[in-house]
């Protein structure tokens, strides 16, 4: 009976729930944006986005980086857990069956065109870390499949609504994208250390920690130079961008040896995750009254 809430603990915590919000809106935004209501469909891949899906992504992630982790000193707490060997076979097996049900229904009321995306996005998910295909571990195809996980729920919901998008909604997609790989790779810089004693590649293990963090830079500022195509008021969203920009700013030198000081600023992206999805809501608002 004691191993239960024990197993609970680790399939909740390797879920990231600090995180659950990152893809769950997106899906959930755009679905509403394009003409969705408030329906069953609604709830049922918001739900999905929210849970299910982020424990097959970081469920299967923390079992194949298990070696890194036990090496990486900022894991064990709201940035992952250091999933214990012994729950391995459980998260595995809790992900898969977790995400397929609201699969089954979510192919069910899609289109074959939603069905493409949805199964682009599980395979994203799955190719990231688990063997033989581990893009995580490919430099720069790890950023961008990364970047996949996290926009293609809108991009799925979009079609599951079926609309097609506009300028706006295109460049809001790309500018997202840009930002998502700037994400990424920034988040590589701290692991640096933990994953080359591992053997583990990455954008950052590549290009080192410095050149990470100013490629990182150029993205934020692209993400948000692409954001003013999108017309008034939608192009204010790329001002969002320049938050994340200076935050990384004091890393742009920061060598090899001194990578998990980067730590303090992805602290930082994680809240500032909240901060900018409270202001991108409001900025929707005002779009769908017609600002």
């Amino acid at each position: 009976m004691s191993a239960a809430p024990a197993a609970v603990r680790q399939l909740v915590g390797s879920s990231r729930p600090l995180s659950w919000i990152n893809t769950a809106y997106p899906f959930a935004a755009a679905y509403l944006m394009s003409g969705g209501g408030v329906d069953l469909t609604f709830l049922v891949g918001t739900l999905y986005f929210l849970i299910p899906y982020n424990l097959l992504m970081y469920g299967l992630n923390d079992v194949f980086d298990y070696e890194s982790d036990l090496r990486n000193p900022r894991k064990g707490g709201l940035e992952g857990v250091v999933l214990d060997r012994r729950w391995h076979r459980l998260t595995i097996w809790s992900a898969v069956l977790s995400n397929l049900p609201f699969l089954v229904v979510l192919l069910i009321v899609g289109t074959p065109a939603s069905a493409a995306v949805l199964g682009v996005s599980a395979f994203a998910v799955v190719a990231y870390s688990a063997p033989p295909l581990r893009f995580k571990e490919r430099p720069l195809l790890d950023s961008l499949t990364s970047s996949t996980h996290f926009v293609s729920p809108a991009v799925f919901a979009l079609v599951l609504v079926g609309g097609m998008p506009g300028r706006t909604g295109a460049v809001a997609l790309i500018g997202f994208f840009i930002w998502g790989v700037a994400s990424q790779a920034f988040g590589a810089v701290q692991d640096v250390g933990a994953d080359r004693q591992s053997g583990i590649a990455s954008v950052a293990t590549w290009l080192g920690a410095g050149r990470t963090v100013r490629l990182a830079m150029v993205l934020y500022a692209g993400s948000g130079l692409v954001l003013l195509a999108a017309g008034w008021p939608a192009m204010l969203a790329g001002l969002l961008a320049l938050p994340y920009l200076l935050s990384i700013v004091p890393f742009r030198s920061l060598p090899d040896a001194a990578c998990e000081a980067a730590n303090a600023g992805w602290r930082r992206f994680l809240w500032l995750n909240l901060v900018t999805g409270f202001l991108l809501t409001q900025l929707l608002i005002w779009i769908s009254l017609g600002g």
